[in-house]
């Protein structure tokens, strides 16, 4: 707190210092809110398995034997005679996804003498700073946007609750914030290139380390945001017309070549597996991992093919938007994503109903607006399409779930602005 108040002083303005505290405190009651839920609702889980059962071991290494737990840090799944009394007792040793959390737990458990809750918080902190970050740069974009901004990232509470415990969607969160906020930077701003450019290849690192079909999805709506930028500040509209889809064709381009590279070294998320990966991961968990979770849903029949994904697109968007429906609810839990989904549902029908359709058409073609909607259509898609169970999905998607609530939010925001100009 001492330090998030000094990190307040030089990063907020009067506005906007009223929201931090309030959301740093949410993030903190988050943070230890999923372990009080794993330890006495579920009994155990992920978040366990990263810390009781991963860092805490390393932890105690370094007190023991302080070469073991530096091998242990930078281990790649490999056994070793001096590690072995504390590698084989971490269940995602050989897991490089999961080890990767379990890493950065073991660096803040060092920092915390071996507190889970200490290390929680400091997950917290670093998804809570990265959103900060994210949410200054749209602010300086959208300055009468600091409320609705600060509600979408900041409030909702699926976002703050499964986005700050030790869990891997906290860091993807939180890095997926300082990604954008480095981007905007770099791209948009121009300043402080060289620190920023280190933040976004940091950030790119992380995500791709922990969840790369983030980057898959994120990278391509960036990538788009910034060649719609640019057709937009060309003045001449006959050469606009003329430039567009020279650009337009570059920037669609370079996006296909990024998620190819990124498909490289991880075969499940190439882009002729994808289908596939959706299908086994779908089916996973669905009639395996989570069969008795109670919450599982099916979109229909997946094959392995691009053609039965495109099909239930519109299902998968609508189950990572709009559902569980309240009747669908069967726990606790479910009702908070059941009212958050409600909730989502009754903001588009509010941009519907306040608007007319000509001056939302006219305002979606909005730079901004695209990259938000792009990537939380793209998103939804994914995971609604790979996940058939509401408990997991409501913890996969709440790195979308800002996104599309500010592409909500600034797409009134313009439409009521078209509406205003022509009733003047």
């Amino acid at each position: 707190m001492f330090i998030a108040y000094g990190l307040r002083e030089v990063s907020a303005d009067k506005e906007t210092k009223k929201y931090f505290y309030p959301a740093l405190l949410l993030k903190m009651v988050g943070a230890i809110g999923v372990g009080l839920v794993y330890q006495f609702y579920y009994g155990g889980g992920d978040t366990f398995t990263y810390y009781t059962h991963g860092a805490s071991h390393i932890v105690s290494a370094f007190y023991e034997n302080f070469s073991a737990g530096l091998k242990l840090l930078t281990a790649n799944g490999e056994f070793d005679a001096e590690t072995y009394k504390y590698s084989s007792k971490i269940w995602m040793y050989r897991d490089t996804t999961s080890y990767f959390i379990v890493r950065i737990a073991s660096i803040f458990g060092i920092l915390t003498y071996n507190s889970y809750a200490g290390t929680a918080l400091f997950f917290a902190f670093f998804s809570f700073w990265g959103l900060w970050m994210m949410y200054q740069s749209f602010c300086n974009i959208y300055p009468e946007l600091k409320l609705h901004f600060a509600i979408a990232i900041f409030f909702i509470p699926t976002v703050f609750f499964w986005g700050s415990g030790i869990l891997k969607d906290t860091v993807t969160l939180g890095a997926t914030g300082f990604l954008v906020y480095s981007f905007i930077q770099i791209f948009f701003e121009r300043k402080n290139l060289l620190w920023n450019v280190l933040l976004l290849l940091l950030s790119i690192y992380i995500i791709t380390s922990v969840k790369l079909y983030i980057f898959l999805c994120l990278m391509p709506a960036l990538i788009l945001w910034y060649f719609f930028y640019r057709i937009g500040r060309i003045r001449s509209l006959v050469a606009k017309i003329l430039v567009a889809p020279f650009l337009l064709a570059i920037g669609g381009g370079v996006a296909y070549y990024v998620a190819l590279k990124a498909g490289e070294d991880n075969k499940r998320y190439a882009l002729d597996q994808i289908a596939e990966t959706a299908q086994v991961t779908a089916y996973d968990i669905r009639y395996w991992t989570g069969k008795d979770a109670g919450s599982g849903y099916s979109l229909g029949e997946l094959d392995g093919t691009f053609t039965s994904m495109i099909k239930l697109a519109p299902q998968a968007i609508n189950v990572s938007l709009f559902r569980p429906y309240l009747w669908e609810v069967n726990n606790p839990l479910m009702l908070l994503s059941a009212l958050e989904a409600l909730f989502l549902l009754g903001l588009t029908i509010r941009l519907l109903y306040r608007n007319k359709l000509l001056h939302i058409t006219q305002s979606i073609r909005s730079p901004i607006i695209l990259f938000c909607l792009i990537f939380a259509i793209i998103f939804a898609f994914g995971v609604g399409i790979s996940t058939y169970n509401f408990g997991t999905l409501s913890r996969y998607r709440i790195v979308m779930i800002p996104f599309y609530v500010m592409a909500i939010f600034i797409l009134d925001f313009h439409a009521q602005m078209k509406g205003s100009e022509n009733i003047e």
